[in-house]
Order: structure tokens, then C-alpha cells, then sequence
């Protein structure tokens, strides 16, 4: 069976690629990122924007088309207005919604005292005084209500220091109309200073225009409540997490029909990413991850009757369904990804389940770069459990060779390891560059049923170790594997995860590099923002003496502990602006190499947060990551 395998990657890979180029750092900032806007009314076109770097000027310009819905008809388009209709306009009624910073609270200096503002001073009495990358100044996310005639402006959270959209990623998706025009249904967590740091309990309120009443509709709900949206037939429906703190809890979608809330996905063993309503209101379509990709499904939806709900996966393949931009008769239109391929735009027959790409923005400079050859397969983990690993492989891909191999640990740490494309962590430049990537859906993903995505909670340093470590060693066994040259690479828990590994993987890897990645569980509860998430997977403070399982996570699963095995070189990347894993953590790691005498190097990046959006900040990124891999690997 191994030698078939290998005898129809060689066919495939050698002999329809010799010609092509690979991707380089070069053509990948040449691409361009694909923005579905929305259909026209007649379902005749699509709108979407296009994003292309320019590298030169360190930004990103976007410029707007129409296509035909067959995808064979494009038009440039000055800019996007008007293009769709505009959800921000209440239907029959004379408001706009949207939404501004306002200033609620006390914070600077020149808030307290007169005459000092040149003064660069905060004063916090309480938690909550940085989120993601922004220290809190005393402004609030706040919905507005303007009338259009007269531009009176209403606050629907007048003087309350409260967020709505949510930070520090919440936008226009919200606040919603009801389908009547009278009232308003926005998202919010309704809590302040060290209480808003330890919880997750957002809600969606309704704000009565009329009667400028304000009511909680999910005020039983002690977890998230997001993504409100009204069902054809006028049902209020929205994503719902049933535990307070913990942000990865199973996704679900709540209709609210008669006065009762109908879970629809309760019975099915996954998570929900996004959702639309049929047409008709017979069913829901949503995407969710499963087996190592994301797909989408549909649901049911019976009202009151006693008919059976059932949840049913609509696509398979080796490719993710990232978004549902909208219907056009019997088609669904999709954004969709692989590991070769950045977001075009496609329609999915429901009937005959024929796929047809309508945006071919990239096809011109894809067509000339070999594609990269991935492997699905399983092996059994040490507790004997099927775990899909992705195996990616360069173009032109030689079995008679041995090839430097990167174990790629995800973060999170319950982020799915999907057929995603991303512009930094690029499994196809990777592959380009002449390295194998191994890939494992470790303990703590989602898509593998709720069990295994819940299992990396309180177990860092447990089982999903040992579940890089079956993975990298199954995958050294093939012979174009070069097992003296293994690399692992990872970001955020894929961080923490390099900095773990240093210390137990028993002279297994020869180059490590870690971005963002937790070092010490303790600093890190002492200066991460959303500590409801440290808490989580935590177990608690590391204070907590009498906490059996906190005790365990800070003792056995902190990386810090185990630095006197470190003996391998490694690169640490980390942002100035990053308050979810603070610079200090990559601080300490870096100090701690160095003191022991160990090649390593600290990329810091002055104004980045958890991720790298420059341009030229990424394309350092890369150059630094591929340099390193030269020089160890």
C-alpha cells in the first residue's frame, strides 16, 4: 500500500509540476485576499473586494468588482456603496445604526487633574485595563441610533461602561433591526472592570425605540450569546455557549419560536463556526469543522411539532468552507480555502452538488506555482485513540529523497488545524521551501466531536504532548523523512507548545521557533487581559494551594520548569502590543537560552500584537523564520 502511495505522489508530483515554478515569499505578497460583500437583489451578481499588499508603502489596497453570479462577467467598481442593501437602515423607519467610541470613564491623568495634558498617565482601580493590544483610556464601544433627517444621535448604552459591538473584534454584525423596524437586538457583556476580565457571559439585549426600554433576552444564559440574527418567519436565532469562562465551549444555534428556545444542535457531537436561514425558513445552513477541515452542513427546523431534528453535512473534501455569503435559487454561494489556495468565492448546487468558482482573482499566478502534495492519514495515540494527522509535501516532491521535516503545533490551544490558508503560517511556502510539514489534530481540536476538543482543558502539558510526539515519530518512519533534521514550530499554544517540548522531547528535534508562546503559566495569569481563560485552562490561580488541579497545571505543565533540559537551538517572535500572551513571556524564554548557552534569537516586533499585520513586518516574519530553519535545520 506505501509503495502505491508513493509511486502516485511521484507521478503526480514530479511530472505535472517539473516545469513550475514554487511559491516564494515574493509571489505569496503578490496574492490577493478575496472579501465577499454580498449579492445584488436579483441574485445576478456578487460584490466583493480585493486586498493587495503593497509591500512598498507597508499597507494593503483594496479595490472593489462585481461578477457575474457564472463567474464570467467582471466589473471594476469604484468603491462599495450602495452595492447591497444596507442592514444599518431600519426597515420603514427613518434611524441608521452604527456604532462609536464614547467616553464613559475616569482613566488619564488629565481626567483627574487640570493642567497636565501633555501628562501620559493611567490610573485603573480595577481589571480590564488592556485588552488585545489597546490600554483602556476610558472609551466604550457604544451603538448608535441616528435619525436621518434631523442626525439627533440616541446611545442605546447611554453613560454605561459597557462594550457593544464586543472588543476587541466585535463589529456591525452585533447589532441587528428586528424585522419590524421598532427595535434594536445587540450583543453586549454587560460587566465592568475585574468582573468583565473573569467572564464570558455576553448577552443580547433589546432596545425599544419607542419606549427606549432596554430588556435582556438571554439573561438565563451564563456563557457566550452571539450572533443574533431574525428566521424569515421573524425568530430571533443566535450562537449560544452554556458555561460562564470558558471562551471554546460547544457552539450552538438557539431559535427563540413562541415565546421557547429550541436548541438545534444540542444532540450533534460538534461546534458551529457561522450560520445562515434558508430562504423559506425550512432550514438553517452552517459551517462547522470536522475531520481536519471545515464543511457545511444544514438543519432542520420544526417549530413546535414534533418533528425529529437533524443535522446533515452537505460537503466533503479535502478544502474548508470559511464563509456563507448568501442563495441564489438552488446554489449556496461560498468562500472557500486549501492548503494551496487563498479565499476565492464559489456556488455550491444543494441539488446536484456541483461546485463552480466564481472569483478567479489568483488563478493567473497560481496557475505558474506547483502545488504542494498533503498526505490525510491517522495513527493511534498513546491512549490508543485515531488522530488525523495532515502531512504536507514540497512540489516535486521526490520519495527517493530525505527531507528536513517541521512538526507545526497549532494554537488556540482549540483553533481547528484545518485546510486553512494563512499569509504567515503558510503550509504551501513551507512545503516550497523544501520542508515536510506533519501537522496533528491534537487533544483540544474541534471538528473530532466535543470529547476530544474539550480534553486540552487543565492538560496542557498532558496528553496533547504526547500526542506531538506520536505524531512526529509515525511520520519519521517513512524513508524520505530525514529524522536527524526535525524542526517544530508553533504560535500562541503552539508557543507554549515549542517551549514544552524543549524540555521533554528528548533530543528528537535539532531547530525550534516559537511565536507569542506561554512560558510561565504563573506570569502569564499575572498579566494575560481575559484571565476567564487562564482560569479555565488553568485550573485557577497558582496561589490556590488547596487546588489539587491548578496545583498540577503550575507544577507539571509549566514550561519554566523543565528549561533545564533545554539544550536545542530556538527562535522566539514576539509582539510589544501583545497583552493576551505579554512580551514577557518570550523575554524569558529568550534570557533563559541565552543563560544557558543555547543559539538562540528574540525578533521583536515594537508594534505588533498576537499576530504580524505589516506587510513589511510579515515579510521580516518570514525572512527571519526561513533563515533560522537554514542556519539549525
Amino acid at each position: 500500500m506505501k509503495k502505491i502511495l508513493i509511486l502516485t505522489l511521484s507521478i503526480l508530483g514530479i511530472n505535472a509540476h517539473s516545469q513550475q515554478k514554487v511559491m516564494t515569499k515574493e509571489l505569496l505578497w503578490q496574492l490577493g485576499r478575496v472579501s465577499p460583500i454580498g449579492l445584488s437583489e436579483d441574485g445576478k451578481y456578487l460584490y466583493y473586494k480585493v486586498g493587495t499588499p503593497d509591500v512598498a508603502e507597508n499597507k494593503i489596497n483594496t479595490a472593489y468588482y462585481s461578477v457575474s453570479i457564472d463567474g464570467k462577467r467582471v466589473k471594476n467598481l469604484e468603491n462599495a456603496d450602495g452595492l447591497v442593501a444596507d442592514k444599518n437602515t431600519g426597515p420603514g423607519n427613518e434611524y441608521v445604526l452604527s456604532h462609536e467610541e464614547v467616553k464613559i470613564t475616569k482613566v488619564l491623568g488629565k481626567d483627574y487633574y487640570e493642567g497636565v495634558e501633555k501628562s501620559d498617565v493611567y490610573i485603573y482601580d480595577e481589571l480590564d485595563y488592556r485588552h488585545w493590544d489597546t490600554w483602556n483610556n476610558g472609551t466604550f464601544n457604544h451603538v448608535i441610533l441616528t435619525n436621518k433627517k434631523t442626525q439627533e444621535k440616541i446611545d442605546l448604552l447611554k453613560d454605561e461602561p459597557y462594550h457593544s459591538p464586543q472588543k476587541p473584534f466585535g463589529g456591525d454584525e452585533d447589532y441587528i433591526w428586528s424585522p419590524d423596524g421598532k427595535k434594536v437586538i445587540y450583543v453586549s457583556k454587560k460587566k465592568f472592570g475585574t468582573a468583565y476580565a473573569l467572564s464570558t457571559n455576553t448577552d443580547l439585549y433589546e432596545y425599544d425605540i419607542d419606549t427606549k426600554q432596554t430588556k435582556n433576552l438571554t439573561e438565563s444564559n451564563p456563557g457566550y450569546d452571539t450572533h443574533p440574527s431574525f428566521s424569515p418567519n421573524g425568530d430571533l436565532t443566535w450562537l449560544q455557549m452554556k458555561h460562564d469562562g470558558y471562551e471554546a465551549d460547544k457552539n450552538d444555534i438557539i431559535v427563540r419560536h413562541r415565546g421557547m428556545d429550541i436548541n438545534l444542535t444540542a444532540a450533534w457531537d460538534g461546534t458551529v463556526d457561522s450560520y445562515v436561514w434558508s430562504k423559506d425558513g425550512k432550514k438553517i445552513y452552517f459551517t462547522a469543522p470536522v475531520d481536519g477541515t471545515v464543511q457545511l452542513f444544514e438543519v432542520n427546523f420544526p417549530g413546535v411539532t414534533k418533528i425529529a431534528v437533524n443535522v446533515k453535512q452537505l460537503t466533503k473534501g479535502d478544502f474548508d468552507v470559511t464563509g456563507i455569503v448568501g442563495f441564489v435559487d438552488n446554489r449556496v454561494i461560498l468562500t472557500r480555502t486549501d492548503f494551496n489556495t487563498a479565499t476565492e468565492v464559489f456556488s455550491y448546487d444543494l441539488k446536484s452538488k456541483k461546485w463552480l468558482q466564481i472569483t478567479h482573482v489568483n488563478d493567473a499566478l497560481y496557475a505558474k506555482i506547483g502545488k504542494s502534495k498533503f498526505q490525510k492519514r491517522y495513527v493511534t495515540t498513546t491512549d490508543g485513540k485515531k488522530m488525523l494527522v495532515w502531512v504536507i509535501l514540497p512540489p516535486n516532491f521526490d520519495p527517493n529523497k530525505k527531507y528536513p521535516t517541521l512538526l507545526y503545533c497549532q494554537g488556540g490551544p482549540q483553533s481547528a488545524l484545518t485546510q486553512f490558508y494563512s499569509f504567515r503560517w503558510n503550509f504551501q511556502l513551507m512545503a516550497a521551501e523544501g520542508y515536510i510539514i506533519v501537522a496533528p489534530n491534537r487533544r483540544g481540536m474541534p471538528g473530532f466531536g466535543v470529547e476530544w476538543n474539550e480534553a486540552i482543558s487543565k492538560d496542557w502539558g498532558g496528553q496533547p504532548m504526547q500526542d506531538y510526539l506520536t505524531a512526529i515519530d509515525e511520520v519519521s518512519k517513512e524513508p524520505y523523512v530525514d529524522s536527524k533534521r526535525l524542526g517544530a514550530i508553533g504560535a500562541s499554544y503552539g508557543g507554549y507548545s515549542i517551549y514544552y517540548l524543549a524540555g521533554i522531547h528528548q533530543n528528537r528535534f535539532k531547530s525550534f521557533i516559537a511565536h507569542c508562546g506561554v512560558f510561565d503559566l504563573e506570569s502569564m495569569y499575572g498579566t494575560t487581559e481575559e484571565v476567564f481563560f487562564t482560569n479555565w485552562d488553568s485550573g485557577g490561580p497558582y496561589w490556590e494551594k488547596d487546588n489539587a488541579v491548578a496545583r498540577k497545571t503550575y507544577a507539571e505543565f509549566n514550561p519554566k520548569n523543565k528549561v533545564a533540559n533545554w539544550n536545542t537551538p530556538i527562535l522566539i517572535f514576539h509582539g510589544g502590543i501583545d497583552y493576551r500572551v505579554p512580551i514577557g513571556q518570550g523575554q524569558e524564554a529568550f534570557q533563559a537560552a541565552q543563560l544557558l548557552g543555547i543559539k538562540s534569537r528574540f525578533v521583536y516586533f515594537p508594534d505588533e500584537n498576537h499576530w504580524v499585520t505589516k506587510p513589511q513586518n510579515a515579510k521580516v516574519w518570514q525572512g527571519e523564520f526561513f533563515r533560522w530553519l537554514k542556519e539549525t535545520l
